[in-house]
């Protein structure tokens, strides 16, 4: 009869474990729903090798752009050589760009279901978006003469290759950023019926126009400079890894590592996404992906749906922050500000850490809490074995950390790297590299680069309208304004801080982490810069608050796409998220006010001690939010847990010392409450 009842239980379980998984149907709409540069069109037959060749032809062109020249390989012979000026090679890269958003981007999802269909008017936007930037790439010496005066067709030319960007924007990235970088254009053209501080002269719509599409401050400025080159060359590196199946061995090792471990799922989610948000850079295609597995697992072993959505969500969105490779913006970064990429990677170490630290810590005060179990052990795989079978494949990221800190461009860093990884792969029978799969990855490459494209282009016209109109000046003037009636400079400086956060999260709602941070990077950081925060601190600032709107509510995205996989609340997870990502919230103000956090004029022990009195901090923060520590926390613990996680975090002496004060009170009134529960028999939930 035992026999007969376990095998039923399994046979539930099973069902369960079947009802709860989600078809790649499912996932595809989802993607597309959510992150819309994933909806492409369909294609078989003689029309999908024609699209593949397509897509590979464009990264090898991209790719041959970047190195200056393409070489057959062991002879050291040159097949031909493209040593192009900055703008010549960014207007060929948004044209091409132009043209693959409208062959792989449907205008609408009913065209996307039908397979080998393109419209003639896609046909016609693609040839003549095309055509708009080639006509600026290939008459450059001479546009570059005209210093300024550009003729009728000149404009004409501008306003078409413009408007084209806006429908393909519209398409791959949707309303939000569209709507963003109108407001900017109006504003340039608006600006003298606009009163107060915020009006200025106003410009023709010949001059905006030229403006933004001829020079290096428009669609072809640094974010297009940076998409073309460094994204582009990660993009590259992320396609080939994922093509050796490393997405599935970060879920794995995930598992071997802390699938024993209390609320063993949610913990492997953390690690899992942690790692493969290094390589994808959307919150999205990361929560998608990586969540696919992790949230049906979790709701397997008891989570609830709206909660296990969230741990994917802010688990995912933090791998944007998680060295050694960022996202994308990071990329930006570097550039903007002039510092080396990997001194940015340095200096997000100790926040990132902190930030997961939160996220894992909530996550084991909420197993303990409702009594969760690990995983079973038949579904949990060795480490030792998995390591030896896959564990080399780590290195391709250990690479391209070894030459970024050797001192390498990005570029050249992210090359070497893909090579590393390809040779790596040949190492075993079951991770090698087929001529096939490494097709592939140059196919997957290509359409990875086109949505990044696009918004950096987008990204571009409102660097543009800012520097045309000083509204970069304009708006730092008026934020320090609205603290001066604040006497303490600690206290102003928070204020603006505050008012940063919110803009920083308002701008970034819906927007892609590259386009947001473009933005906030020349509105918001600026004005941190004025007000004595150090460069990198304030770009880092603007970063983490950019990337914490893919899950703040109401429109995270990374939370909705996550509560589409658990079948939750989009909006009860989206809020979940936002409290197990707390440390999102928080750290970044520590930083700027103490940027030693972030590597900057810091002692070894000074990073050790933050690095140590941050952690311990962070977990007294989830523990106040979660209602949990050593056991239950009454409702006065809770209240006091979280502004003693906030006083350890502080680099201070004196507020350190009170901070151990309180938390080392309410460890010993856990203690005790839990050993006098204990003698009289008391369940562990007795307060």
């Amino acid at each position: 009869m035992a026999d007969e009842e376990k095998e039923e239980q399994e046979s539930l379980n099973d069902s369960v474990q079947v009802s709860e998984q989600v078809s790649d149907e499912e996932l595809a709409h989802i993607m597309a729903q959510y992150d819309k540069g994933s909806s492409t069109r369909h294609f078989h037959g003689v029309p999908k090798v024609v699209m593949r060749w397509l897509c590979i032809a464009f990264t090898v062109f991209v790719l041959a752009i970047n190195l200056g020249a393409v070489y057959i390989p062991f002879t050291g012979i040159n097949i031909f050589r493209l040593m192009l000026p900055p703008q010549v090679h960014r207007a060929s890269f948004v044209g091409l760009v132009v043209l693959y958003s409208f062959l792989l981007y449907p205008a609408n999802r009913k065209n996307n279901v039908k397979v080998n269909y393109i419209p003639w008017y896609d046909f016609a936007f693609a040839v003549i978006g095309l055509a708009a930037f080639f006509y600026y790439a290939l008459r450059f010496e001479t546009i570059a003469l005209q210093r300024m005066m550009f003729t009728q067709m000149d404009f004409i030319v501008a306003v078409i290759g413009i408007a084209i960007l806006f429908i393909a924007c519209y398409r791959i990235l949707g309303l939000p950023l569209l709507c963003v970088v109108g407001t900017f254009l109006a504003y340039a053209y608006f600006g003298r019926w606009i009163p107060g501080r915020f009006g200025h002269a106003g410009y023709r719509v010949h001059r905006i126009f030229t403006f933004l599409f001829y020079t290096d401050e428009g669609v072809i400025g640094t974010p297009i400079g940076v998409a073309s080159s460094f994204i582009f060359m990660f993009m590259l590196f992320g396609a080939f890894l994922q093509k050796t199946g490393i997405g599935l061995f970060f879920i794995d090792i995930a598992n071997a590592i802390a699938g024993r471990a209390t609320g063993g799922p949610a913990k492997v989610a953390v690690i899992a996404s942690a790692l493969e948000g290094m390589v994808s850079g959307s919150s999205v295609a990361n929560t998608v992906s990586s969540g696919s597995f992790t949230i049906p697992l979790m709701k397997r072993l008891g989570y609830d749906k709206d909660f296990a959505g969230a741990v994917e969500a802010a688990a995912s969105t933090g791998g944007q922050i998680m060295p050694p490779t960022m996202g994308a913006a990071a990329f930006l970064m570097a550039e903007i500000t002039g510092i080396p990429f990997s001194q940015i990677a340095l200096a997000a170490l100790i926040p990132a850490i902190l930030y997961f630290s939160c996220v894992f810590a909530s996550i084991h005060f909420q197993a303990k809490k409702i009594g969760l179990r690990p995983m079973p052990p038949d579904e949990i795989p060795k480490f030792l074995p998995l390591m030896l079978k896959k564990g080399h494949m780590l290195l391709g990221l250990v690479a391209i950390a070894f030459f970024l800190f050797l001192g390498y461009t990005p570029t050249r860093a992210a090359l070497f790297a893909t090579l590393v990884s390809i040779g790596l792969s040949m190492i075993r029978k079951d991770t090698r590299m087929t001529p096939r799969a490494f097709f592939d990855a140059l196919e997957l490459a290509a359409k990875n680069t086109i949505s990044i494209g696009v918004a950096c282009a987008m990204a571009g016209m409102i660097v543009g309208v800012v520097v045309l109109t000083g509204l970069g000046l304009t708006f730092a003037n008026s934020m320090i304004s609205l603290a001066e009636g604040i006497n303490s400079e600690t206290f102003r400086l928070f204020a603006v801080l505050f008012f940063s956060m919110i803009s920083s999260l308002v701008l970034g709602l819906g927007v892609p982490t590259t386009a947001k941070y473009v933005i906030l990077a020349t509105v918001t950081a600026p004005i941190l810069v004025r007000l004595g925060v150090p460069l990198i601190a304030a770009h880092l600032f603007v970063l983490f608050f950019g990337t914490d709107a893919d899950i703040t509510p109401p429109v995270g995205l990374a939370s909705y796409a996550a509560s589409a996989i658990s079948r939750g609340n989009p909006l009860r997870t989206s809020v979940i998220a936002t409290k197990l990502a707390a440390a999102g919230y928080i750290i970044p103000y520590f930083f700027a006010f103490n940027p030693a956090m972030l590597f900057v004029d810091a002692t070894p022990l000074r990073i050790v001690q933050l690095t140590i009195f941050g952690f311990i901090g962070i977990v007294a923060v989830a523990a106040g939010l979660s209602g949990y520590f050593f056991g239950p926390m009454r409702i006065y613990e809770r209240i006091l847990a979280f502004p003693a996680g906030l006083l350890l975090i502080d680099p201070g002496l004196i507020t350190k010392v009170i901070g151990i004060a309180i938390l080392a009170a309410i460890i010993v009134m856990q203690i005790l409450r839990r050993r006098h529960n204990k003698n009289s028999g008391s369940g562990p939930l007795a307060a």
